[in-house]
């Protein structure tokens, strides 16, 4: 008896197990998980933060970018998302676990050939044909979704901390430059003083060089003042107190832009992930619109019933004690249709709205990049009007008039205009090399692809690449 009812259990279960199992998505190696940039291991430990790279005075922009990649808990929270469905995609094509069922009987049921003490009932629910697929093919276009949407927070992390490393590179190369400013406005001013002591009338021109040094004292001071928020912004996109100190960032290269505006646009809906996700939840809602549909249709359960049966009463009955067995195969009855139409008009609408959704975000992308590159090309003019015009023009202006006035030919007046203009010109050309950076930053965020003859944000090696 214990020998048939083991056999029956272990057949039913292993039919059940072959029917209902699928090909398992493996966890992805950190070079598949990250497609090239530093990540998360599942897990992390303690030992995580050794790993991350030295921020130290010889850090460069792909350095900052590598850190941000490995310790910054939003892009962990993505990626752990992401891994979640890709498990929950493991799990969608399984059948229902089986059902067991155990009774005793109380009161003993007698039969002819003998009564009946316990039974046991094994059965198992398969859905309508197709519908494990359909769910299998849903969670796996969930799963890939979520990976999309993990490399778009990947890329507007990027850009958040190249935007911010190029916004402290310019607050410090601003400092430097109007201290220095500041040191050479007080040599004028101590020359000037020496100069026109006994001179009433150009004693007024002291006092104009004593106003313009206390005025570039002043814009000094806020300068330093503003490096503690701008580490601080640093810090908070690579997960690090905001109080930790940052050195002087290095000068990232200038790398040129290697693909036009039409070519951007032309790929935006395969390059951007945020497309790309809207894409997979698409297809997803289809998947779910047939589903839909085949909830009009019965589920089958299959079962096996046996029943342990005792000697009976009777001597000599024939088949006295035998164990009955019985087959059993039960059908849902869906008769709520309307329940069903409405389920698959449902999905229709949110299929609907996720290619709506799309349509607009796409909209919004193709307006953006039109917007950043306009900001990208007059950053560009502009480095290239102060590095080659403007710049060099200012500063044999202000050599000329410097030589002018030590021989007494000019006024520090003339003197006062050439170093203010010198200074704008100089804080500008930095202004429009940071703006360049952080546009560059932006376009590859937006268009999700490298743009520059280099490998851009997808560059995590040592060395200015980005």
């Amino acid at each position: 008896m214990k020998m048939t009812l083991l056999r029956v259990l272990l057949t039913v279960s292993y039919i059940a197990a072959c029917v209902g199992s699928s090909p398992k998505i493996g966890a992805a190696s950190a070079e598949e998980v990250l497609a090239g940039a530093p990540g998360f291991p599942i897990g992390r430990n303690e030992n995580t933060a050794r790993e991350l790279p030295d921020l130290g005075e010889e850090a460069t922009l792909s350095d900052y970018l590598a850190y941000a990649a490995l310790n910054n808990p939003g892009l962990e929270a993505a990626f752990n998302r992401w891994q979640a469905a890709r498990e929950g995609a493991n799990q969608a094509r399984f059948l229902p676990d089986p059902r067991f069922s155990y009774s005793y009987f109380i009161k003993e049921v007698e039969t002819r050939v003998g009564p009946q003490r316990q039974r046991f009932e094994l059965a198992q629910k398969f859905p309508w044909f197709g519908v494990l697929r359909l769910q299998g093919e849903a969670a796996s276009e969930a799963a890939s979704a979520a990976e999309a949407q993990y490399q778009s927070e990947k890329l507007n992390l990027f850009e958040r901390v190249t935007h911010a490393y190029y916004e402290y590179y310019y607050l410090m190369r601003a400092t430097a430059t109007v201290r220095q400013h500041r040191d050479l406005m007080k040599s004028f001013v101590d020359i000037a003083r020496a100069r026109y002591r006994t001179d009433i009338a150009r004693s007024a021109e002291v006092i104009r060089a004593q106003v313009e040094l206390g005025k570039l004292d002043d814009r000094l001071r806020s300068l330093q003042d503003l490096r503690g928020p701008a580490v601080a912004r640093l810090n908070a996109a690579l997960n690090r107190p905001q109080e930790a100190d940052l050195p002087d960032p290095n000068r990232p290269p200038q790398e040129p832009l290697a693909v036009t505006e039409q070519e951007i646009l032309a790929g935006l809906a395969v390059t951007n992930p945020e497309l790309g996700a809207l894409d997979h939840e698409a297809t997803k809602e289809e998947h779910r619109i047939d589903l839909a549909r085949k909830q009009g249709f019965p589920d089958f359960t299959l079962g096996l019933t046996y029943i342990d049966t005792d000697e009976a009463v009777m001597p000599g009955a024939s088949d006295s004690g035998k164990d009955p067995i019985a087959a059993m195969l039960s059908i849902n009855l869906p008769i709520w249709r309307e329940k069903y139409r409405a389920a698959e008009r449902e999905a229709a609408a949110r299929h609907l709205a996720v290619a709506g959704k799309k349509e607009e975000r796409q909209n919004a992308l193709e307006a953006d990049i039109a917007m950043t590159m306009y900001k990208l090309r007059d950053a560009e003019r502009k480095v290239d009007l102060y590095r080659d015009t403007l710049l060099p023009k200012a500063r044999q202006s202000m050599n000329t008039t410097e030589a002018a006035f030590r021989a007494g030919s000019a006024t520090l007046l003339d003197l006062l205009d050439a170093e203010r203009i010198l200074l704008e010109f100089e804080l500008s050309g930095e202004r429009a090399f940071a703006d360049r950076g952080q546009s560059m930053a932006k376009l590859e965020a937006l268009s999700g692809r490298s743009l520059s003859r280099e490998s851009g944000f997808y560059t995590t090696s040592g060395g200015d690449d980005r």
